[in-house]
């Protein structure tokens, strides 16, 4: 199936059921949570839920939790220009009758996080019409567990949850996601030789479809006679790209290197759960060099890596 209105293709019964609940969650106020890996289409629901509400005339808001905390509560609530003594309105004001989505909202700062909850609670109060949805790789229920996610909060988006599968979970989706992509990109005039699909079908997809479709993309104008055979593909082995599309990941930005350092461990991390092993072998170092890292981040005062664990 091709949701209309954005770009959700897949025929896994899992992701099938995705989109209807999708569809029929849009017409209501409900605040929704969106769970699943890095690449899944995170993104895209959101903007299918903000399409097929009422509020699809007004723009849908994204603020990425996992900034530095000051940056995050300026974005949602709001600040005053020290310097002019202009007060810029926040993601809550500028949405009133659209869509507010908290991206990774597993890393907002935890005294941040009970706030939050009671303004979600008194928006009416200040006449904001705001739908909210929250965006994380994580399982929330286990962070409340673990006394790293407000109880009370997690409930608030809980009720209407959408959880999204990888793709190696999805079958026959790889190849049909693939030939999607590629039909798309070159009008149907190209398809790929039995050995790139059998490539495509069996290589482990670690940032999923965002990873899949900047694959493709990058394949075809290494297309012979318009066929896209196994030396065209430049997969994990052969090439580590920095994936910017309609899912989950930060745009490419200017940063210095030391941000940039910070920033790949960070992702990382969040893209392995906060497993250590797993992230390090990812960004290709030993686990004492990311240990150290981490050590380094935390002395710095970096709240993410304060509350990891």
């Amino acid at each position: 199936m091709i949701a209309q209105g954005t770009e959700l293709v897949g025929n896994h019964p899992k992701f099938v059921k995705a989109v209807e609940f999708a569809k029929n969650i849009s017409v209501t106020k409900a605040p929704v949570l969106i769970v699943g890996e890095t690449g899944t289409g995170k993104r895209s629901f959101c903007h299918y839920i903000h399409q097929n509400s009422s509020r699809a005339q007004n723009e849908i808001l994204f603020v990425d939790c996992s900034q530095d905390f000051r940056i995050v509560e300026n974005e949602i609530l709001g600040y005053r220009d020290e310097a002019t003594g202009r007060f810029n309105k926040g993601a809550l004001e500028r949405s009133n009758g659209s869509t507010v989505v908290l991206q990774n909202i597993d890393a907002l700062e935890e005294n941040f996080q009970k706030r939050v909850y009671k303004i979600f609670l008194e928006l009416q109060d200040y006449d904001l019409d705001v739908r909210i949805l929250a965006t994380t790789t994580k399982n929330l229920s286990k962070y409340v567990g673990a006394g790293r996610f407000y109880r009370a909060l997690y409930t608030f988006f809980s009720g209407s949850q959408i959880t999204l599968n990888p793709i190696r979970e999805r079958g026959d989706d790889i190849a049909y996601l693939a030939k999607y992509f590629l039909n798309k990109e070159t009008n149907g005039e190209s398809d790929f030789t039995p050995e790139a699909l059998d490539k495509v079908v069996t290589f482990y997809w670690t940032h999923n479809v965002a990873e899949l479709r900047s694959v493709i993309e990058n394949a075809i104008p290494n297309t012979k006679d318009g066929m896209i055979d196994v030396a065209a593909l430049e997969l994990g082995e052969k090439k580590v790209d920095l994936i910017s599309n309609n899912g989950d990941e930060d745009g490419i930005k200017l940063m210095s290197l030391k941000d940039a350092e910070k920033l790949l461990i960070k992702k990382a991390l969040i893209h392995t759960s906060e497993n250590r092993t797993q992230a390090a072998k990812i960004l290709g170092v030993s686990i004492r060099t990311l240990r150290n890292k981490i050590n380094e981040y935390r002395g710095n005062g970096n709240q993410y890596f304060l509350n990891l664990r």
